[in-house]
């Protein structure tokens, strides 16, 4: 009988169920407001935002990383005694950028502009809201939706990366209390006052349309010209190989490494600088035109140095590729692929014929930080002026080689004169003031045992010996039956 009954009840529960949702649903459905053109307008906004900050945090570490790069590189084009020195220099120049960076730098960079000079606000973040959203969205400075603490870690990883190229063309015998005052006064403010006038919206030279996406002027310039003149006043390493030929590479392996982490970082370098991904043709053209420019670079002065030597050479192939990837840096968003070719392939060339430069000026810059950074963010900077597409720059203008005139090369020329005079003037007055103290140049000391063994009392190699070394070593061990074949046998 129970068994009978129990179907019945539930059907009942059922029946009485739907007549509840009946009864309330409609109101339940009235009560959840009905989509609008603006709540969508709302969520796709969000939604852009939230894709925009993943790809500008995502490239950011791609640009931080190449610093892994840069102490690769160095390490390998260095000699071995140096090689501790060189690492620890690049990895407390990026602690020491962003301390300087959230200090003071950014705010140079970034605040609100004086007369498109300089920043004046921001300092420690201190302006900034709790969740890093100015009302307008960005910072002062920078047109962009993105909270602020997302620009500020992309730009800070741009700024570390100037005072490594400085690094570079100065290793070897420079102090390592220089190397901290210098790379702090580069990231606290003669960078970001160069940021300033290129990319703070309301810069001097900003308002004029130069033209500089990604750096080659703002960064490779600021950064070869600094390292050049610290490199003349520094004066060469002890034990120099003669002028015209470049000292014999320490690890092949390691200088290849690191240019293709460095090539690889440039993805992040160049296409991040798009801040944003609403625009995927745009972020197409810029990886696209950054690949060409590196790959054009590598094969011309690999060539070029082949008819000059006789000789395959892999440091110029790898320095060749680097030109190509500073060269494009500037106007990888602004001119169509063949001229990414072209300006890979003079990067190539310029390359070779500055490290010849440099020799003959009797100036040691051990990983041709000049020749490369230097030389090639100055013609990157004016092929905008040559190869600029109407239909890509910013003022629709195009350049000298396709029918625009001499306005936006002129506009580049200006730009790329007021930089470099006061890059110039600036490294002579901080590496000069160094040099008068005596911090800038390592005590001789150093040059006869090594900065390695002197600063940091350390070898890249601890456990490597000469040959002699080794035979005394098991003589000694051969007498001594106490001491086995490996320490603590």
């Amino acid at each position: 009988m129970n068994q009978r009954i129990r179907p019945l009840y539930r059907l009942l529960a059922l029946a009485i169920g739907s007549m509840v949702f009946a009864i309330f649903a409609p109101s339940i459905v009235q009560a959840a407001d009905p989509p609008t053109l603006e709540s969508l307008d709302s969520t796709t906004k969000q939604l852009q935002i939230s894709i925009d900050t993943t790809w500008v945090l995502l490239t950011g570490f791609l640009v931080f990383f190449m610093q892994t790069g840069f102490s690769m590189l160095e390490a390998g084009l260095l000699r071995q005694r140096g090689v501790v020195n060189a690492l620890l220099e690049n990895f407390v120049d990026a602690a020491v950028t962003i301390m300087v960076w959230w200090g003071v730098g950014f705010g140079i960079a970034f605040g609100t502009s004086a007369g498109g000079f300089i920043g004046t606000d921001t300092f420690f973040l201190s302006q900034l809201p709790t969740d890093g959203v100015f009302p307008n969205g960005g910072v002062p400075g920078i047109v962009s939706n993105l909270n602020a603490y997302t620009l500020f870690f992309f730009q800070f990883a741009f700024a570390a990366t100037a005072s490594t190229i400085t690094t570079g063309a100065m290793a070897g015998r420079t102090d390592f209390i220089a190397d901290l005052i210098y790379s702090a006064v580069m990231g606290a403010f003669s960078y970001p006052l160069i940021v300033h006038w290129v990319w703070n919206a309301n810069g001097w030279l900003a308002k004029m349309s130069f033209h500089d996406f990604a750096g080659s002027a703002v960064v490779h310039t600021v950064g070869g010209w600094t390292a050049i003149v610290g490199a003349y006043l520094l004066g060469p390493r002890p034990g120099r190989t003669p002028w015209g030929t470049l000292p014999p590479a320490h690890n092949l392996g390691l200088a290849t490494l690191g240019t293709m982490i460095l090539w690889f970082g440039w993805y992040g370098f160049n296409p991040g600088s798009t801040l944003g991904t609403a625009n995927p043709g745009l972020i197409g053209l810029v990886t696209l035109n950054t690949t060409l420019g590196a790959g054009a670079g590598a094969l011309s002065g690999m060539v070029y140095q082949y008819f000059r030597s006789g000789k395959w050479d892999l440091v110029y192939c790898l320095n060749g590729s680097l030109a190509g990837l500073v060269g494009i840096t500037a106007g990888c968003a602004f001119v169509a692929p063949w001229a990414a070719v072209l300006i890979g392939l003079t990067g190539g060339i310029l390359v070779v014929l500055g490290i010849d430069l440099i020799e003959a000026m009797h100036i040691d810059d051990p990983v041709s930080a000049f020749a490369v950074h230097g030389i090639n963010g100055m013609m990157g900077t004016l092929a905008v002026g040559l190869f600029g597409q109407a239909e890509l720059t910013l003022n629709k203008k195009a350049g000298l080689f396709l029918g625009g005139g001499f306005d936006l090369l002129g506009v580049q020329i200006l730009g790329l004169v007021a930089i470099t005079a006061f890059t110039v003037a600036f490294g002579f007055l901080m590496f000069g003031g160094l040099k008068a103290i005596g911090r800038l140049r390592v005590d001789s000391e150093a040059d006869k045992m090594g900065i390695d063994a002197y600063e940091h009392g350390a070898s890249v190699w601890p456990d490597v010996y000469a040959v002699e070394e080794f035979v005394e070593e098991q003589q000694h061990r051969s007498k001594n039956t106490k001491i086995g074949a490996f320490e603590g046998e």
